[in-house]
């Protein structure tokens, strides 16, 4: 899939800083595994920008854009190794999430390094799992 479509409309309706770092976190994601897929879900009058979905074999992160913050989210991120520290909401349960203020500076070593996991993770998720073969014995 490539990058032209709602993840652009998504980014261009949000002109301020919050839909510059949407933009920021994009780059990092599609820089992490450029055979990434992206879309625009779960638009509702809450939220009728939706958000942004990006997938390799399954879900690896969801960007949201909130009212003082953008929110990168990643549902197995529980799974997925954080030596940097960055993620810092939604620290209960299997999802983790990294939100990211006005004026802070990202970390794209470290988040590009846990969206190669997210993938990872998916990937070993739907590889088949190799079978053995039974050695009977001829006794």
């Amino acid at each position: 899939m490539t990058r032209a479509g709602p993840v652009d409309e998504l980014i261009a309706k949000t002109p301020d800083w919050r839909g510059a770092m949407l933009g920021k976190l994009r780059k990092v994601v599609h820089d992490a595994d450029p055979e990434i897929a992206e879309d625009v879900k779960w638009k509702r009058p809450s939220n009728p920008l939706g958000s942004a979905v990006w997938s390799h074999d399954g879900q690896v992160c969801v960007g949201i854009i909130l009212k003082e913050r953008v929110r990168l989210a990643f549902s197995a991120g529980s799974s997925l190794p954080d030596p940097k520290k960055l993620f810092n909401a939604q620290l209960l349960g299997k999802s983790r999430a990294i939100d990211v203020s006005q004026n802070e500076k990202l970390d794209e070593p470290a988040l590009k390094a846990i969206v190669k996991a997210g993938v990872g993770h998916n990937l070993a998720k739907t590889r088949p799992a190799k079978t053995r073969a039974r050695s009977r014995s001829t006794k």
